[in-house]
């Protein structure tokens, strides 16, 4: 099972040749704890019995409460979501999100309303491509665009360090973010992008990543998230053992949370090695989508002259 030391402050990591931190290396952040708090947990933190129990479950199941899933989709798929529930400083934790308290995602009222976000049954009707989510699309991953959040499959995270940059490359997908470590600056907010301006420094065995000017079309992110163009996301790498990087982040965005909200993982040394992902689903997924969108628009309704 998933673990982070406590150890942030008294270990060193090894430098790189030009004196740097050295983070480098392929690292996963596969676990069964996800962004927010499941309904089957009342805490942030819980007992190994508790632990057991519910991991039990989600292996069986997919479901932490042993909910079965009546179209057998765990059974189905391949899943890499590592042992277990992650462990962070020593502690068994059941979201990502460690502030607000509630591990919810503290969404304002005009997010909650226009995302319907309190009804668990309503979908996104598949009326364009572009409503959509990036993930359902297969253009952006889970771990592509900050923050890092695992998945249900491809998790690695491939770190590379020069002098002037950190790459981030996630596995799913591709995705590759390039961190400029001698600016301080961003580029205009009309230069938008998937994965977001990324702007990096050093904070002693830190690394702070600082990103903005997200592109409108990665507003709709995995498990519920939503980062508006307008949204900043503050990054912290920091190694804390040979095999051990805790990553810890800080998402502010006014369009649609109430409050910066925060949350902490641990990423674990991985042997690797990445291969190429390819995701064709998206591609055949999205046709399918909007065919029945547009066969469901065609329906005579009763009583009803047709497409009305």
């Amino acid at each position: 099972m998933l673990s982070a030391g406590a150890r942030a402050t008294t270990y060193h990591p090894p430098r790189t040749a030009r004196g740097a931190p050295n983070l480098q290396g392929i690292w996963s952040n596969a676990s069964f704890t996800g962004l927010e708090r499941d309904d089957a947990f009342k805490s942030l933190v819980i007992s190994d019995a508790e632990a057991r129990k519910a991991e039990a479950n989600f292996r069986r199941t997919g479901d932490f409460g042993g909910m079965v899933d009546p179209l057998g989709q765990k059974d189905s798929e391949f899943w890499d979501a590592g042992p277990g529930l992650a462990r962070v400083r020593g502690e068994i934790r059941t979201s990502w999100i460690v502030d607000p308290p509630d591990g919810k995602l503290p969404f304002n009222a005009e997010t909650r309303k226009r995302f319907h976000t309190d009804d668990k049954d309503w979908h996104w009707p598949p009326d364009n491509p572009e409503e959509q989510s990036v993930t359902t699309r297969c253009v952006t991953s889970e771990g592509g665009a900050p923050p890092n959040i695992n998945s249900p499959d491809g998790n690695y995270l491939q770190i590379v360090q020069t002098q002037d940059h950190v790459l981030l490359l996630a596995e799913k997908y591709n995705d590759l973010r390039i961190v400029r470590l001698r600016e301080t600056a961003h580029e205009p907010a009309a230069i938008q992008s998937w994965l977001g301006d990324a702007v990096g420094r050093w904070e002693g065995e830190t690394l702070v990543v600082d990103s903005t000017n997200l592109c409108p079309s990665t507003v709709r992110r995995t498990d519920g998230m939503k980062i508006s163009p307008a949204g900043r996301i503050v990054e912290r790498f920091t190694r804390t053992s040979p095999t051990e990087l805790l990553y810890e982040f800080a998402v502010t965005d006014p369009t649609f949370y109430t409050q910066t909200w925060r949350g902490e993982m641990p990423f674990l040394a991985a042997k690797g090695p990445i291969y190429e992902y390819t995701c064709h689903e998206g591609n055949y997924d999205m046709h399918d989508i909007l065919a029945g969108a547009r066969r469901l628009e065609g329906k005579t309704v009763e009583g009803a002259p047709k497409g009305k």
